[in-house]
């Protein structure tokens, strides 16, 4: 079983949310609160393996929630719900240790579809059309130019492509025909040279700069 904890402070979305994740037989809902402080108090508690934090709260934001769980619980893989992102959003939750994000407006199965996914804190998963263009920085450097690829190899370069398409260091080493240990071992690197602590935050960090053209919604 899956065990998801909700926080969002809407009570009616939160109650669907709930009901959805229940009806699932391999899903869990261990509870639904409505504040950053309850939320790590039952992640405490309860052990969630996901935890869907709205991004508006009325306590502290879901950037600072999620801040707060991956300190404590690092295992924990937390996923934003928001309604309206933004290119400094993406970069901060990431930053804070975010594995993905939903749009508030996503359909149930493909909420579902992302809480199921391979249980990896750096897998990055992204949900909802709209949500593909909020990574990208007009003021970012064009793709491909020479000072954005500066200290990746061509090979680091492919691995961050997969990155981006949402691919964990297993799947990675699938498309690759490597080893896990050297798929671990590219990603590794990757996010050392763009300074970042989790895959997402990489991908969100190359978009940015102009490494990778835009997120691509995984298939």
């Amino acid at each position: 079983m899956i065990r998801v904890l909700v926080v969002e402070d809407q009570r009616a979305l939160a109650g669907a949310l709930e009901i959805a994740i229940d009806a699932q037989p391999d899903l869990i809902c261990v509870g639904a609160v409505g504040t950053v402080e309850n939320a790590v108090s039952l992640t405490t508690m309860r052990s969630p393996d996901v935890v869907l934090m709205d991004i508006h709260l009325p306590d502290v934001d879901g950037i600072e929630g999620t801040r707060r769980i991956k300190a404590s619980h690092p295992d924990v893989r937390v996923l934003i719900l928001t309604g309206d992102a933004s290119p400094d959003l993406f970069a901060a939750a990431a930053a804070a240790g975010a594995s993905g994000f939903l749009a508030k407006d996503s359909k149930f199965p493909d909420i579902l579809k992302v809480i199921r996914a391979p249980v990896d804190k750096n897998i990055l998963m992204v949900e909802g059309e709209p949500l593909k263009a909020l990574l990208q920085d007009p003021s970012a450097p064009p793709h491909g130019g020479r000072e954005s690829w500066a200290g990746l190899t061509a090979r680091e370069l492919e691995v961050l492509n997969l990155m981006g398409e949402g691919l964990d260091p297993r799947a990675i080493a699938g498309r690759l025909v490597v080893s896990l240990h050297t798929a671990r071992g590219h990603v590794k690197n990757v996010m050392m040279k763009l300074g970042a602590h989790s895959q997402l935050e990489a991908v969100v960090v190359a978009t940015r700069t102009g490494l990778l053209p835009g997120l691509r919604k995984p298939g």
